[in-house]
């Protein structure tokens, strides 16, 4: 009933992207990595596209799951597969001074843009070492995102690179994963304002809040990021199928579709697409 609620809903003058998801299969032509600690379901881009199909989402970012870690080539075949509805987004090592390269080449594959990951204890350090310059600097010159999962504690870290690169197109995911019983330290991402190449994904509001559907506690820091930074420079995504014991699919659309009082049709247009598209210009019908 949600899902197809959520589709009826769904405004018909620009069609909605989703800038977040995450796709796995367990086959053996495409083993995980050793240790991957892997769900024992499979979300296969075929389950992916009833959902959209349902919800009225036009295409979706795939974003290269850690069960993998560096070997993208089971995405690699999904996009071969699926070009028409999917972008792909890979995963480089950040300790190999080959990155750089390893970009490069998942580039000509047809993958735009490359997922950082550093951790808020020393194991994310990397962030701050020689390794970083070069594979921003590539990244640039390829002209494709770099898009990071860090913590809210990582952010000025990030920003020292900004600063060296702000040409580059740089996407935060999930709010910087900000607590909400912390909102003081977002103000280290609103910090990042001021740089008009950084986006930010309003993404994991259910994961942070600490109330039921729809997450009004969160919400307020989405409130914040849309004050620092505008609707265009802020996306939505739903971030499947991560936690869907705390949020189905269609409530992560219909929570900024139809219960963010505080944006206006113009605000819902860039958030739930235009922006996306400022970031990953997908083909037009």
């Amino acid at each position: 009933m949600l899902q197809t609620m959520a589709a009826a809903a769904a405004p018909p003058n620009y069609r909605i992207l989703d800038p977040h998801v995450h796709v796995w299969k367990h086959d053996a032509q495409f083993p995980f990595a050793p240790g991957a600690k892997v769900p024992d379901f499979d979300p296969t881009p075929e389950k992916l596209l009833d959902l959209m199909k349902q919800n009225g989402v036009a295409k979706t970012v795939i974003i290269q799951v850690i069960h993998y870690r560096y070997d993208n080539s089971y995405l690699a075949s999904v996009l071969k597969q699926y070009r028409k509805y999917f972008h792909g987004v890979c995963r480089v090592d950040p300790l190999n001074p080959a990155a750089p390269d390893d970009l490069s080449r998942l580039t000509a594959q047809g993958f735009r843009g490359v997922r950082l990951s550093p951790a808020a204890d020393a194991s994310g350090d990397w962030i701050n070492g020689p390794l970083m310059p070069p594979l921003w600097k590539r990244c640039e010159s390829l002209k494709v995102p770099m898009t990071l999962l860090a913590p809210i504690d990582r952010i000025p870290d990030i920003q020292k690179l900004i600063d060296k690169f702000p040409a580059l197109t740089v996407v935060i995911d999930h709010m910087a994963d900000c607590p909400v019983d912390h909102p003081e330290k977002l103000e280290k991402l609103t910090a990042l304002a001021r740089y008009p190449k950084v986006f930010v994904k309003i993404s994991h509001t259910w994961s942070l809040s600490k109330e039921g559907y729809p997450w009004l506690d969160a919400q307020q820091l989405v409130k914040r990021l849309y004050d620092a930074f505008g609707p265009k420079r802020l996306m939505w995504a739903t971030d499947w199928p991560i936690a869907s014991d705390k949020a189905t699919y269609p409530q992560r659309l219909t929570v900024v579709r139809d219960d963010m009082k505080f944006l206006n049709t113009e605000d819902k247009s860039w958030m739930l697409s235009k922006t996306v598209e400022r970031v990953w210009p997908f083909p037009k019908p």
